[in-house]
C-alpha cells in the first residue's frame, strides 16, 4: 500500500530533513524504509515562532504589485495563479531548493524516494534560470545517450528554458512511458550544443548493485539513496558475504549519485562503521538540530573502502562520503563532489500542498560543512579514458623467450600466459580499475 506523498515528503533529504528530535539518536532504526513519523514541524508551527512582524508599506507594496498583475498583464489570470506564483517566486529567490509543492510536485517526491516514475532519469537542479544536471541514473535513457553531470538542458522540445517558463520545462522531463521529448544539451567545457532525441521509460531504479571485481574484492553500486537502499545494501552484501566470504575489500562507486533519503544515507554509513558520528544538522527549528551515531555492526569487518566520487556525487551521497572519510574508514578517489550541504524540510499546509525549505546546514563528523565546497577526493582523477595500444607485439618480453636461457633451477611453474582480462577493467572503466589497484594496495598494507 503506498503511503500518502506528505508522509515520504517528510523523509526526504535531498530533499528532506524532518525527523522528531526525539529518534536522531538512533542510526539503527532509521534503516526501515517506512518513512519516518510525521515531524511535529508544521506551517503553524512556524509562524508562531516567528519573531518580527511584516511593515505596514511592505504590505500596501505586495498589494499593489498584486492588483497591477491582475488588472494590467497582457493575459487574464486568475487570484490562485497570481497567489500560487508569488509563493513560488518569494522561495525560488531565497536559494535553488525551497520550493512550494502543489500535489502534481508532491506526487513527485513520492515517486523519487520509491525509484518508481515515467522520465527520463536525470536528476536536475535550477541554477539561474537554467537547468544543470546534477547526475544521470544509471541505466536510463538519459545515461544511455551520455548526458553527464555538469551538464545544461537549454531547449526542451525545441522550447528555451529560461527562468520564466523552467517549472514547465522541468514537468516536461517527466510523461508517459514510450512518449518521446528531444533535448538541446550543452555539455559541460563545450560551446557546441547537440540535440538528443530521447524517449521516456518507465524507470524503476535498483539502487543497490554487489557484485565481485575479481576474487577477493567486491564492487558496491549505490546511484540513489532511495527508502530501501539501506536494508537492500545490508541484504545483498550479507548474501555476496556467504556466498563468496569476507571480501579483503570494497570499492564503494557513489559517481553520478544525486543523493536522496538523509535516514538512508546514515543506515549506508552505518552499514560500514562500528562507531563515530555520521553527521549532525544545525538549523533554527529545533527539528532541524539532529546528531547521528553509528552503532556496532561492520559488515566488511574492518576490510579497506575505496570510495569512487565525482562532481555529480552529491547530497546523501555526500554525507556518506563525509562520515567514511572523517572516520578513517575510506578513502575518496575522484573528482571533487557537488558541495550540497543544506537539508530541506516539506512542511504541510494542507493534504495537496507543502514548503519545501531549506532549515539546516548538515556537517560531517570533523565538524565541516560542504556547502558549495563539496569534498576533496584523497586521491585525485581526471576524467580519462584508456585506449588499447595499436602497437606490434614483442617478441621478446623475457629472459625466459631468450635462446639458450638458463632454465630456473627450482624448476617452479611459470605462469607465462597472459590473461585475456588483462586491462579489461581499464579499458571499461579506468577510474574503477585505479580504485582497485588502491585498494589491493591497502589490503595487502592490512595484511602485514
Amino acid at each position: 500500500m503506498r503511503q500518502h506523498p506528505l508522509r515520504l515528503a517528510l523523509a526526504l533529504a535531498l530533499g528532506v530533513l524532518a525527523i522528531p528530535a526525539s529518534e536522531a539518536q538512533q542510526a539503527k532504526p532509521v534503516r526501515q524504509p517506512d518513512a519516518p513519523a510525521a515531524s511535529s514541524t508544521t506551517a503553524a508551527a512556524v509562524v508562531q515562532q516567528a519573531d518580527d512582524t511584516v511593515s505596514l508599506e511592505d504590505i500596501r507594496n505586495f498589494t499593489r504589485v498584486y492588483h497591477i498583475v491582475q488588472q494590467a498583464y497582457v493575459e487574464k489570470l486568475d487570484n490562485k495563479k497570481i497567489m500560487n506564483a508569488a509563493i513560488g517566486g518569494m522561495l525560488q529567490n531565497l536559494d535553488p531548493h525551497s520550493e512550494y509543492l502543489d500535489k502534481e510536485g508532491l506526487d513527485e517526491l513520492d515517486e523519487d524516494t520509491t525509484g518508481q516514475y515515467g522520465g527520463l532519469g536525470i536528476e536536475v537542479l535550477q541554477v539561474d534560470g537554467m537547468l544543470k544536471i546534477v547526475a544521470p541514473i544509471d541505466d536510463t535513457p538519459a545515461s544511455r545517450a551520455g548526458i553527464k553531470p555538469g551538464d545544461t538542458i537549454l531547449k526542451v522540445d525545441g522550447m528555451v528554458v529560461d527562468g520564466q517558463n523552467i517549472d514547465d520545462a522541468f514537468k516536461k522531463l517527466r510523461g508517459d512511458p514510450g512518449s518521446k521529448i528531444v533535448l538541446t544539451i550543452l555539455h559541460e567545457k563545450s560551446d557546441k550544443p547537440i540535440d538528443m532525441p530521447l524517449v521516456r521509460e518507465r524507470i524503476n531504479v535498483t539502487s543497490v548493485k554487489v557484485r565481485p571485481l575479481e576474487p577477493g574484492y567486491v564492487y558496491i553500486r549505490l546511484s540513489q539513496f532511495q527508502e530501501d537502499t539501506s536494508t537492500d545494501l545490508d541484504r545483498k552484501l550479507s548474501d555476496y558475504i556467504k556466498k563468496n566470504g569476507a571480501p579483503k575489500g570494497a570499492v564503494l562507486d557513489l559517481r553520478s549519485n544525486p543523493g536522496g533519503l538523509l535516514t538512508t544515507a546514515v543506515g549506508v554509513a552505518d552499514t560500514f562503521l562500528d562507531s563515530g558520528t555520521i553527521v549532525t544538522t544545525k538549523g533554527r527549528l529545533p527539528d532541524a538540530n539532529l546528531h547521528f551515531d553509528a552503532h556496532p555492526g561492520d559488515l566488511l569487518k574492518g576490510a579497506p573502502i575505496v570510495i569512487l566520487a565525482d562532481n555529480g556525487t552529491a547530497s546523501a551521497a555526500e554525507i556518506v562520503s563525509g562520515a567514511l572519510k572523517d572516520n578513517h574508514r575510506a578513502l575518496i578517489m575522484g573528482r571533487r563532489t557537488f558541495g550540497k550541504g543544506v537539508v530541506q524540510t516539506v512542511i504541510p499546509l494542507d493534504e495537496t500542498h507543502a514548503v519545501k525549505i531549506t532549515t539546516a546546514r548538515y556537517y560531517t563528523p570533523n565538524g565541516t560543512s560542504i556547502q558549495a565546497e563539496g569534498i576533496k577526493p584523497d586521491i585525485a582523477l581526471a576524467d580519462l579514458s584508456v585506449n588499447k595500444s595499436d602497437a606490434a607485439p614483442q617478441l621478446i618480453g623475457s629472459e625466459a623467450d631468450l635462446r639458450n636461457h638458463l632454465a630456473n633451477e627450482k624448476a617452479s611453474t611459470i605462469d607465462a600466459t597472459t590473461s585475456d582480462d588483462d586491462g579489461k577493467l581499464a579499458l571499461e572503466d579506468y577510474a574503477l580499475s585505479q580504485a582497485l589497484n588502491v585498494l589491493k594496495g591497502l589490503a595487502l598494507n592490512r595484511a602485514r
